[in-house]
């Protein structure tokens, strides 16, 4: 029998919506996704936020379906403390599977703790799960690409071995924000090499598209790509 929660999820569903999803989660099985818009989503973590309901539905872990760890995610997002936010975060993304919940978890809370926060990104960026790195990049690229920025991170980015396609991808999205926030200090990471030709190739056509770089710089940039190994 369906949980209150999910006979809920179920009653928001949006059959087209749930079409589209599919599609743009290869790594999730389509039976496990009910199809809720994210404004909907949002709306009803505002509603559960602090109540039993959402205390017994955080704890009941895993989840059987996809759009269960989009309202986790957005429930976190809602948690006002940042002690007990950390410690439920992290017991959250052992569970994350997918880059969708990974990118939609970004607790408010975060803004106002950056020093300390600061450790923990560190270390989701040595977990050896795709979805905590690429989790631990999101959060360095939100809140220390601007007055909290210091040279030492794009570092922290660089020296990560990354596999995963969707790690590479953030990284990639990394640096090409970093271009759009610190040019001076991004652009030496590029101009020397230091990521993977695949990554490197991604970061500048993230930047080129960019809104947010001038046109001069994006055609500095364009002459920074790299041919792929192997190609003449």
């Amino acid at each position: 029998m369906p949980t209150q929660i999910q006979s809920r999820l179920f009653h928001l569903q949006d059959p087209q919506y749930r079409a589209f999803q599919c599609k743009l989660l290869p790594t999730v099985p389509p039976e496990t996704v009910i199809g809720v818009r994210t404004p909907a989503l949002r709306a009803y973590a505002k509603e559960l936020r602090e109540t039993e309901v959402a205390a017994d539905f955080l704890r009941d872990l895993p989840h059987a379906y996809f759009d269960e760890n989009q309202l986790h995610a957005f429930l976190l997002c809602e948690i006002r403390d940042y002690p007990r936010c950390v410690a439920e975060v992290e017991r959250f993304l052992p569970y994350v599977d997918n880059w969708a919940t990974c990118d939609q978890l970004s607790p408010r809370v975060f803004r106002r703790h950056r020093p300390e926060l600061l450790e923990r990104v560190r270390a989701w960026l040595g977990s050896n799960a795709p979805y905590t790195v690429r989790f631990g990049l999101g959060m360095l690229m939100e809140h220390y690409l601007d007055e909290a920025f210091q040279t030492e991170y794009p570092e922290l980015v660089v020296r990560l071995r990354a596999e995963d396609y969707y790690v590479k991808m953030m990284i990639a999205w990394y640096f090409a924000t970093a271009l759009a926030k610190q040019y001076a200090a991004a652009l030496p990471f590029l101009e020397q090499g230091r990521l993977d030709v695949w990554t490197h190739n991604k970061a500048i056509q993230k930047a080129v598209e960019s809104r947010r770089i001038p046109p001069e710089r994006k055609e500095y940039l364009k002459t920074l790509k790299q041919k792929p190994t192997g190609e003449a």
